[in-house]
């Protein structure tokens, strides 16, 4: 299966061809080919088994089918609950508003969305933006769990309540979830307010940067700012 080249992925390629032009760089060093098959196979077996899925009702609306994105070997991953309309769109995650302010977030830990995965909870996008239901959750789940299980991620940052209490597997509110590691498997799971959330209540954002600092110091990060950009 040939891989989707979003619009935002031919900007940030774009960019970087731009970057090594300014710094006269004129040749592309050739990669790793078994590295990079090595690293990548696992999610491309995943994404082949998902298909074109039309396993729960969620298929009947989208335009594209949002998998993930990121790197495979990534220490550190996101989970969010599901595709708005711009991710729809762009068969991407986190790619609206929401994603901008979580890319914010990801550079002012000292990262680049290329260093870490992104994912959601469901990979369709839920009518109207709508909650997805436990039995949309139930159906996809386990392919996140596949891609968690291949990545092997020491963190997993889960943004909003529907990523904290589906892969905790509990009910307790995000607001008492919020700000502790959480054991899954041999990763480590730390619960966080929704991008989404953080938009429509500013005034959490320093809520959730505690939390995401106790990830950069568990992870051995380095902040680039005192505080992400609004």
């Amino acid at each position: 299966m040939l891989p989707v080249i979003t619009p935002s992925i031919k900007s940030s390629l774009q960019q970087h061809v731009n970057r090594a032009l300014e710094e006269g760089i004129r040749e592309i060093p050739k990669p790793d080919t078994h590295l990079t098959v090595a690293a990548t196979a696992p999610l491309q077996m995943i994404r082949a088994e998902i298909g074109d899925c039309t396993r729960c009702r969620l298929h009947k609306g989208r335009t594209h089918l949002v998998f993930g994105v990121g790197n495979p070997n990534a220490a550190l991953m996101f989970v969010g609950e599901g595709p708005g309309a711009d991710e729809d769109l762009q068969g991407e995650p986190f790619v609206g508003r929401a994603g901008q302010l979580l890319t914010r977030m990801i550079e002012a830990m000292g990262l680049t969305r290329s260093d870490v995965y992104i994912a959601n909870c469901v990979k369709c996008r839920p009518p109207g933006n709508r909650n997805p239901e436990p039995d949309e959750i139930a159906t996809c789940i386990p392919f996140l769990k596949k891609q968690i299980e291949a990545i092997n991620p020491r963190v997993i940052v889960c943004l909003g309540k529907f990523a904290a209490q589906t892969l905790l597997q509990t009910e307790i509110p995000i607001t008492k979830l919020r700000g502790d590691f959480f054991d899954y498997g041999c990763t480590k799971i730390m619960p966080t307010y929704h991008p989404a959330f953080l938009l429509r209540n500013p005034n959490m954002k320093r809520a959730v940067w505690e939390d995401l600092k106790k990830v950069m110091s568990y992870l051995g990060l380095t902040p680039t700012s005192p505080t992400p950009s609004a």
